[in-house]
Formats: structure tokens, C-alpha cells, sequence
């Protein structure tokens, strides 16, 4: 099995413990989701589009488990170490750019490494694309308007 799918596999198992069946389904959606877009994004600008999946898989895992967003970016980059070394699935490297992506997620108006930016960017297209009904939040308006030209949307 490819390390993606264990990941996957893992990951999913890991959400099927939610007892909320809405927000279960909320949670797969979402990194699903990312993680999808995350490989067309790091696909067209060269990243290693393995790695940006793993890290979209993984970003929101510590608030879906533990019902908080609360400095969820940092713990959950915590939470993602734990995860990737316990299944031994990457590097020492590339963990290190994997938890660096989803240690700075929630950054939107901060630009930082390549893949931390293709994280970021892979979250706001879920978030503006998955519900087309809510308004867009002001710290994603300018990074949705440059990925809308990127992708010639």
C-alpha cells in the first residue's frame, strides 16, 4: 500500500470515532478536500504533490479530534509528528516540511515556505469553493483572487 493511501486509511479511521455523523462527514469533506486540492496545486508549481496531500490529510486532524480550533495549527503540527513518525511513513525531512505546512495553515496573510503556502492555499480553495453560499472571510479574499488567476478562474 502507497504511504498516501496508509495515511489516508488512517486518517479516516481516526474520523470515524466522531460520534456527530454531521460533523464527521464535515471533516472527511474538508480533508478530502484540501488534500485533492493540494495535489493539483503543488502539481502546477512543482512541489512534491505526495507530501502536499499528506499534509492536507493531517492539518484540521487535532481540532476534529478534540473539538477545538483553538491554536489548532500548532498542535496539530504536534499531532502530526506523533502520526508520521508512530507509522514511519517519511523522512525526518519530510515531516519537517510537512508539519512546517500545517504548523503555519492558519497564517492566510503571511507568506512563508513554498509547501506552507501550498497548504494555505489548497485550505482557502476548499473553504471558498466547498459552500458557495458563504461569503468569502476577509483574510482569504486576496489569496482566493490570486489563485483565481493562477488557475485562470
Amino acid at each position: 500500500m502507497g504511504r498516501l493511501k496508509e495515511l489516508r486509511k488512517y486518517v479516516d479511521a481516526k474520523l470515524n470515532e466522531m460520534p456527530d455523523t454531521d460533523k464527521r462527514t464535515s471533516a472527511i469533506v474538508h480533508l478530502h478536500g484540501v488534500s485533492l486540492a493540494a495535489t493539483m496545486i503543488a502539481k502546477k508549481r512543482g512541489l512534491d504533490p505526495e507530501l502536499a496531500s499528506m499534509a492536507a490529510m493531517l492539518h484540521d486532524l487535532h481540532a476534529y479530534e478534540t473539538g477545538s480550533y483553538d491554536d489548532h495549527a500548532h498542535k496539530g503540527a504536534d499531532l502530526a509528528r506523533t502520526i508520521l513518525t508512530e507509522l514511519g511513513l517519511t523522512s525526518d525531512e519530510e515531516t519537517d516540511i510537512i508539519c512546517s505546512a500545517i504548523y503555519h495553515h492558519d497564517d492566510k496573510l503571511v507568506v512563508d515556505s513554498p509547501m506552507d503556502e501550498c497548504l494555505k492555499d489548497a485550505d482557502v480553495i476548499h473553504h471558498c469553493m466547498n459552500d458557495l453560499s458563504k461569503d468569502i472571510k476577509d483574510n482569504e479574499k486576496g489569496r482566493f483572487e490570486s489563485l483565481c488567476k493562477e488557475f485562470g478562474m
